[in-house]
């Protein structure tokens, strides 16, 4: 059975992957940092990030099939709530997901992974991500 979910999860990492670079080729993660590091004080505030680390549960690994469908219904759901999903990765090791998105404050992810969690398919841990600018302006009030 363990072969059987690993093989499961290398698929579904292959098959997310290729929906990524299928949809714009032009997109990497060096490529968004490009773009947040060129940012002045002039430019419009960028939202937080955060990176969540998923876990299927019991319940989630048995509709694996569906994960793809399931983030896909979330993503549109959540972007009324101003909620940008940056990139997905389906992942092999001890978490099954990875998931950085931008949201416009603390409340907003918190509620919308509350949401996600209470249907019983993941887990979720979650990190506020800062960039090399917000890294130098948290440094910079460093007693």
């Amino acid at each position: 059975m363990k072969t059987k979910t690993t093989g499961l999860i290398v698929a579904l990492c292959f098959f997310a992957t290729a929906l990524c670079f299928a949809e714009n080729p032009e997109r990497s993660t060096s490529k968004l940092n490009e773009s947040k590091s060129k940012l002045t004080p002039q430019t419009e505030k960028m939202k937080p990030t955060y990176i969540s680390l998923v876990q299927f549960t019991d319940k989630g690994i048995q509709n694996a099939k569906e994960t793809t469908q399931r983030v896909a219904a979330w993503a549109a759901k959540v972007q009324s709530m101003g909620v940008t999903i940056k990139q997905m990765y389906w992942t092999l090791g001890q978490y099954d997901r990875v998931c950085v998105f931008e949201a416009p404050d603390d409340e907003t992810p918190a509620s919308v992974l509350l949401a996600a969690d209470m249907m019983g398919n993941i887990r979720t841990q979650t990190m506020r991500a800062f960039t090399a600018s917000e890294m130098e302006k948290i440094l910079a009030k460093v007693p």
